[in-house]
Formats: C-alpha cells, sequence, structure tokens
C-alpha cells in the first residue's frame, strides 16, 4: 500500500548537521496496525510526517500503490493527503473556535464529501461522543480529544491512518480506552493505521512492530 524505501533525513542548523532518519525502510500493509517504538528525539515525528507528505526527505522514495508521492506537486499532494490520509496529531490540532462537531467534519468539508454528516454520526456513536459533539475542545477532556481528532481522521474513509503518541498525554485508564478505540477502528473500517509511541504496552498492540534506534529503524517479532 504506502512503501518507504531508504528515507534519509538530516536537519542543518549554519555549518552542524543532524542526522534523524538513516536508510529507513517500511512497507505498510492493508488491514494493519503498525507501531514505531522510540525514545523522544528519535526521529519518529519526522518518520510520521515523511510517511503523511508534510515534510520531504533528503533522499529515498514514497510510493502509494505505484505512484510516486515525492515528484506530486503541492496540490495533488494536499489532495492526496484529504483523499487517502487521516492524520491524530499528539496535541490534536482542534481548532478551539469550532465545536467537536464541526472540527470533525473540516476533512470532508474540504472533500465534499456528500457522506460527511452521516458518517461523523456513525463516528461519534461509536466513540461515546455522541453527548459531546456541541461542546468546543476546551470544555473536553483529554482523552475525549483525541476521539475527536480520531473521528476528523476517519471522516473520509482513508486507508492510512497516521497517529502520533495518541496516547502520550492521557492517563493510563485513558490511554487503554484510546488503544481500545484503535483496535475497533482497525476492525470496523480496515484503515492501515501507524501509531509512534515510547510506551511498549502501546507499541505491543502492532501487527507490524518496529524500533527506531539512533535513526534506524528496526522490524521486531515482539516488546
Amino acid at each position: 500500500m504506502l512503501i518507504a524505501d531508504h528515507i534519509s533525513k538530516t536537519y542543518r542548523n549554519g555549518v552542524k548537521a543532524l542526522p534523524v532518519l538513516t536508510d529507513v525502510s517500511l512497507a505498510l500493509k492493508p488491514g494493519t496496525i503498525a507501531t514505531i517504538m522510540g525514545p523522544s528525539g528519535s526521529g519518529k515525528s519526522t518518520l510520521l510526517n515523511i510517511l503523511g507528505t508534510l515534510d520531504q526527505p533528503d533522499s529515498g522514495s514514497l510510493h502509494f500503490q505505484d505512484n510516486d508521492l515525492l515528484t506530486l506537486p503541492n496540490r495533488e499532494l494536499a489532495r492526496f493527503r484529504n483523499q487517502h490520509l487521516g492524520f491524530v496529531f499528539q496535541f490534536h490540532h482542534l481548532l478551539p473556535e469550532f465545536t467537536a462537531r464541526e472540527n470533525a467534519l473540516i476533512p470532508a468539508t474540504i472533500a465534499r464529501n456528500p457522506d460527511g454528516e452521516r458518517i461523523v454520526d456513525d463516528l461519534f456513536h461509536l466513540m461515546g461522543l455522541r453527548e459531546r459533539e456541541d461542546h468546543y475542545p476546551g470544555e473536553l477532556s483529554g482523552g475525549e480529544r483525541v476521539r475527536v481528532a480520531l473521528v476528523r481522521a476517519l471522516i473520509n474513509q482513508p486507508e492510512i491512518i497516521l497517529a502520533d503518541e495518541p496516547t502520550g498525554n492521557l492517563d493510563q485508564g485513558n490511554a487503554a480506552k484510546v488503544l481500545d478505540l484503535f483496535r475497533s477502528v482497525q476492525e470496523r473500517y480496515h484503515p492501515c493505521v501507524v501509531i509512534t509511541t515510547h510506551n511498549p504496552e502501546v507499541a505491543a498492540i502492532g501487527d507490524q512492530k518496529h524500533i527506531l534506534d539512533q535513526g534506524t529503524l528496526f522490524p521486531v517479532d515482539s516488546i
């Protein structure tokens, strides 16, 4: 589905160079959960941003269904992200002036998806958010904001969900509930879900498990 091949990325500050990713390759499979575990600063967010076409690598290739994403112009990349990818960021990035429902509908509005209202009703029911849909982000708990972000990621029914430390700011109980929702989402809608984390308990839910260490990605059987 999505294949990253020999991805490398270095950040530069004047004459100083900081290698972040070194020759990373990853093949995401449809209908699976892939986890990427590593400590803070290991390059997890950088890798996720490259997989999501929000950042460009210095070298390597990124293909989706035989399309070379790194050669697409910005307008086509934006369309690709809207139609095929869903993002759940660590700090949610919900717009404070919009309600939970309005935030969740933004990608569907951009895509002019006629099924958006129906899908958001189904997803808010699945996430246990029906009584919170008219509340603003500042009125929601951390766990509720993650769930709204997950609804927003799913609204256009993308093939791939990219989640950056989705449980990083939650207590153990809420983190467990969010992980259960990710499993439910994968079983019901069958996207490929990619989760970055520093938590071994989160990483363990993956069908494909990886460790990112010093810029190199290692597949592992168990964590």
